[in-house]
């Protein structure tokens, strides 16, 4: 259940990647709830619909648009638009975001760059345009969700975990060169959260030749809690993050993961 508050982000404009669904779609309505104008983006407009339907009634405004964050001259047509539509970007949320699992030794040079594409690029290009906007006015907060995958070793996804290891040090660099602007950049990085992502790892299972309860179940064993996280409580954590709360913090990777490896 979330425990946002009315308000806390009242004034606020904010560019959401990957709202069309997951933890996007959460933060979109959790921000929503919190009084924030969105700008909410996916691969496809179409895609955004059920969001816009679940944002809508909060008294904000909302505008979507269909994007491919990996192409950078469509990051800079969805910026330019982002910044027509509000007037300004306070607040950017990376959470666009694909997954390919394979044994290390088993990717194609295509599957590993399609991944990098989308999680290191996408977040690389959206990244460099919100640091130039934020720059300009002299504030600005970035949250990219990364996952535990971007801290720890995982089998079979190299590739994603490489990529979410980049997105953590991208977060670390950025905000160390715009602290004293002030920008803020932090990183959540949540473990096995409930989302249509699981049709991915389905998938995966399925190449492992593993039940997909099966291998659910070995996922959540590994979690102390004893269950899956839920997009909302990802989206609390990026409300704070977006929100004059989180002032004093920057170059963070905020853990979130039931209690796997603490500390």
């Amino acid at each position: 259940m979330s425990k946002d508050q009315p308000g806390r982000l009242s004034g606020r404009r904010a560019l959401i990647t990957g709202a069309s669904r997951g933890i996007g779609r959460a933060i979109a309505e959790a921000y929503a709830r919190g009084g924030a104008d969105l700008f909410l983006t996916a691969t496809s407009e179409a895609n955004l619909a059920d969001t816009q339907k679940a944002v809508a009634g909060h008294g904000g405004q909302v505008v979507c648009h269909g994007a491919e964050i990996s192409d950078e001259a469509e990051v800079d047509a969805m910026f330019a638009a982002a910044v027509d539509a509000l007037g300004q970007v306070d607040i950017v949320v990376n959470n666009a975001g694909v997954y390919v699992g394979r044994p290390f030794a088993e990717y194609t040079a295509n599957e590993f760059d399609s991944v990098m594409k989308v999680n290191v690029y996408g977040v690389f290009h959206v990244m460099q345009r919100a640091l130039r906007h934020m720059q300009e006015k002299g504030a600005g907060k970035i949250v990219n969700i990364a996952s535990t995958a971007g801290k720890w070793e995982s089998p079979n996804q190299a590739a994603y975990n490489a990529s979410k290891h980049a997105v953590v040090a991208l977060t670390r660099c950025a905000a160390l060169e715009n602290a004293g602007i002030p920008i803020n950049v932090n990183a959540i990085c949540p473990g096995f959260v409930e989302t249509d992502m699981i049709n991915e790892f389905k998938a995966h299972a399925d190449r492992l030749g593993v039940e997909f309860e099966d291998f659910k179940a070995a996922a959540i064993s590994r979690v102390p809690m004893g269950r899956a996280l839920q997009p909302e409580e990802i989206a609390n954590i990026a409300v704070y993050l977006g929100s004059s709360e989180s002032d004093g913090m920057t170059g963070q990777t905020i853990t979130i993961s039931g209690g796997m490896r603490m500390g």
